[in-house]
């Protein structure tokens, strides 16, 4: 058995934002992926995996009993393939911001889940709500509390635009231009971040009122800017909210940004040769990266690895 490919994602815009109901974009990012196997592998990779499946399986056992008209699922197959030896084969990077565990919720959904919402049907917003809900309560086995667009991202393999938290709707983006000099970027901080502890220390700061009057008053109306300028190609306006939103990022949000980056972060806002923000909930794993000039940045950048997601 090999189950089809499901790939990782990327938040372009909201991450913390869409908890307080800022608009954010999610896109696919097939460089990395995940299927489901069965083929004997006994490597401590496979085996760890197949660990890790079994609690899965309990957790989604409760889930049925508890909920059960949100989700059934084959659970006497899906033990008995654990049993077997299944496991999850993945080049997604964990800790990383581009949702690994995503991928494994929507593997397991695809293959396990009775009467399940396919990507075939006519996707209405209520379909993607349910969807959203029941991988929500799926990855939380994973992260302690979750939005479940990673997942449905996965899932769905198309790009997202959360308007609010309950108004999620398929989009198109701008086509990609291989020849242009704008791109965003993935910069690689060499550590993995967890993002339980990083969520926590955003919901604490959220009992500031200060803070949550910066929340509003910034950084989700830099974050719905950029989004509505990218869906609209309007990449000058583009550039202007994310050097205001990764100024925003870098003061208010300095815990979840890795100490030694502090500093290439400010560079970036002061040279313009490119503009960093938090991929995912921070804390390590992957930073994001906005320029006009990618030669540029990758000059400016040259001890780092970049890679590159998207070009404009």
């Amino acid at each position: 058995m090999k189950g089809p490919l499901f790939y990782s994602k990327i938040l372009l815009f909201g991450e913390y934002g869409i908890i307080k109901d800022s608009k954010g974009l999610s896109i696919p990012y097939n460089f990395y992926n995940g299927a489901l196997k069965l083929d004997g592998n006994t490597s401590a990779d496979a085996v760890r995996s197949n660990q890790n499946l079994q609690r899965f399986a309990s957790h989604l056992e409760t889930l049925q009993s508890e909920q059960p008209e949100l989700v059934q699922f084959e659970i006497e197959a899906l033990k008995a393939d654990i049993a077997q030896g299944m496991y999850f084969d993945s080049s997604i990077p964990q800790g990383y911001g581009v949702g690994s565990s995503g991928a494994l919720v929507a593997a397991i959904y695809d293959k396990y889940a009775k009467n399940k919402i396919t990507v075939l049907e006519n996707l209405t917003r209520e379909k993607l709500l349910q969807l959203k809900n029941i991988f929500g309560q799926m990855e939380s086995f994973f992260h302690g509390k979750s939005s479940g667009l990673d997942p449905l991202n996965s899932y769905l393999s198309i790009p997202i635009l959360i308007n609010s938290k309950d108004n999620i709707e398929a989009t198109g983006i701008p086509t990609q231009s291989l020849t242009g000099k704008g791109a965003v970027f993935l910069l690689d901080s060499g550590i993995v971040g967890e993002t339980a502890p990083m969520v926590n220390i955003f919901m604490e700061n959220l009992k500031d009122q200060g803070f949550r009057s910066m929340l509003k008053n910034q950084f989700v109306k830099y974050t719905d800017a950029c989004v509505e300028n990218f869906l609209g190609g309007d990449m000058k306006s583009l550039f202007s909210n994310t050097k205001k939103l990764s100024k925003v990022v870098l003061n208010h949000f300095k815990p979840m940004i890795p100490e030694e980056f502090h500093g290439i972060w400010q560079k970036g806002i002061d040279t313009n040769d490119y503009y960093l923000k938090l991929c995912g909930s921070g804390g390590g794993g992957y930073i994001l990266g906005f320029t006009e000039d990618l030669e540029k940045a990758k000059a400016s950048l040259k001890d780092y690895k970049l890679e590159v997601v998207y070009q404009f």
